[in-house]
């Protein structure tokens, strides 16, 4: 986003993208409505991994969007992802994400790994793995010190015991960062289980790791979801990312990296919602005149309008945070809990508009309703995002 300079003591701010970001966004654009649109109803009926959209994603660079370019992708801003994560998601938020989800993967590997494991998995990553991002557990979501697995030293190794749950590219993942306790001991003392986790890359081959079947969810049916088990796995002492008691404060730091994109595809979701809503307003009539004339209707969409325009900004705003070096824990927040909240309500609108026809399957807006939900959850629950921000007010 263009931004202006500081002079006379005042601070100017633009809003218009500059040439290379409109050249970004219409690259997104396209592909959202020529490859991702045109087979959404198929992924979502069937449930397959929509592995001939992913390559395709992988040629152009979009899974590996914040792998900076000397270790093989993109090196896209925040900003940049997030224009594109916005137009993904236009196409279809289930498809956005299991192209998305690589880079979520790669997050700890750029937070706290060293120069020769960014390297090596930047690297693999752009010659078409996939990475998935292992925390969540059973009993550990919101609270992510309530992790129960735990990886204790052994010589030059560790040994990795838990299981992970709700993975997103769990199933077609080569490899994954896995937040474990190397100190167990803290786990039940809460000034100091924060200090006591890490982040290890585990490879999906290794004796002792398996995966489930993909779970049955309500909408993303295109992105797959499953559980993650680690039984005595041996990982190395190399593919620890970062000094032992690291992994908490790394976990917050990819949070910080992670809610801008998923506020944008939550965006992207909402626009879609409205777009779908405008053409039907327009073509269906009722009482003589397009239902848009009428104002019950009419203000509605206005209301809709305002609120995907509403969190549009905000995701700006906290992606342009993390551009220019500025704590976003805040921004962040603000964005993820907007567009997720705003999107829910987008789509349950748009499915109004619709009437009847809305609640049909052969129509787009009751998937776009099914597809948002799980945005709500995610990355952090919109009821967390809260308790963040209140924190910060009261910091």
């Amino acid at each position: 986003m263009a931004h202006g300079t500081q002079t006379s003591g005042m601070v100017g701010v633009g809003f218009a993208l500059t040439e290379e970001q409109k050249m970004i966004q219409q690259l997104a654009r396209d592909f959202a409505r020529n490859e991702i649109a045109p087979v959404a109803e198929h992924y979502d009926r069937t449930h397959e991994y929509p592995w001939p959209v992913i390559k395709k994603a992988q040629e152009l660079g979009l899974t590996t969007m914040n792998t900076p370019e000397k270790y093989g992708g993109l090196g896209l801003s925040m900003f940049d992802e997030c224009l594109v994560s916005e137009e993904l998601a236009w196409g279809c938020s289930g498809i956005s994400t299991a192209i998305g989800v690589n880079s979520l993967g790669m997050l700890p590997i750029l937070v706290g790994g060293s120069e020769e494991q960014k390297s090596e998995y930047g690297g693999r990553m752009a010659n078409g793995s996939l990475c998935a991002y292992c925390v969540t557990e059973p009993e550990a979501g919101s609270d992510v010190a309530g992790i129960k697995t735990t990886a204790v030293r052994d010589g030059d190794h560790y040994i990795l015991n838990g299981g992970k749950t709700f993975i997103t590219g769990a199933t077609n993942a080569n490899f994954y960062t896995v937040l474990a306790y190397t100190n167990p001991d803290v786990r039940d003392d809460r000034k100091r289980r924060y200090g006591g986790m890490t982040f290890f890359v585990v490879e999906r081959e290794w004796e002792g790791v398996s995966v489930g079947k993909p779970f049955n969810k309500m909408g993303q049916h295109a992105s797959d979801t499953a559980e993650v088990i680690f039984d005595n796995v041996r990982v190395p002492v190399a593919n620890r990312l970062g000094e032992e008691g690291s992994g908490f404060i790394n976990a917050m730091k990819v949070f910080d990296y992670s809610r801008p994109s998923v506020a944008a595809g939550a965006v992207g979701v909402a626009q879609r919602a409205l777009d779908e809503a405008i053409k039907y307003a327009k073509e269906r009539t009722t009482m003589g005149m397009p239902i848009w004339q009428h104002q019950a209707i009419g203000h509605m969409m206005a209301d809709m309008a305002i609120e995907v325009e509403a969190a549009r900004m905000l995701m700006w705003k906290a992606a342009w945070s993390v551009d220019s070096g500025s704590r976003n824990t805040t921004a962040a927040a603000f964005a993820k809990a907007k567009a997720a909240d705003m999107a829910m309500k987008v789509t349950t609108d748009a499915v109004q508009v619709f009437g009847g026809y809305g609640y049909m399957s052969e129509y787009p807006v009751e998937k776009l309703m099914r597809d948002i939900k799980i945005y709500q959850i995610y990355e952090g629950t919109s009821q967390i995002q809260r308790n963040i921000i209140v924190r910060e007010l009261f910091r």
